[in-house]
């Protein structure tokens, strides 16, 4: 899966409210979102506009083994 090159950090936590992610708190220029789904998860995400590619690769990584899925098939929801 190609990741997108343009994707900013408010952008992707609105992508992931599709799997129950809400915006919990802010502090400077980080979000953290949590979700109940499949248990409590709490992921970091920077409001950089755009994310750099590592980072948007070790989020969708981690939320993908939340959710016991493949980041394909997490990709395929999200894009």
């Amino acid at each position: 899966m190609r990741l997108p090159r343009d994707l900013s950090g408010d952008d992707l936590a609105k992508a992931l409210k599709v799997f129950g992610y809400r915006i919990t708190r802010q502090t400077g220029s980080h979000m953290r979102l949590t979700t109940t789904e499949h248990g409590e998860h709490h992921i970091t995400i920077p409001k950089s506009d755009p994310l750099r590619v590592g980072t948007l690769s070790g989020i969708l990584s981690d939320v993908a083994e939340h959710f016991e899925m493949s980041r394909e098939q997490l990709g395929k929801k999200l894009f």
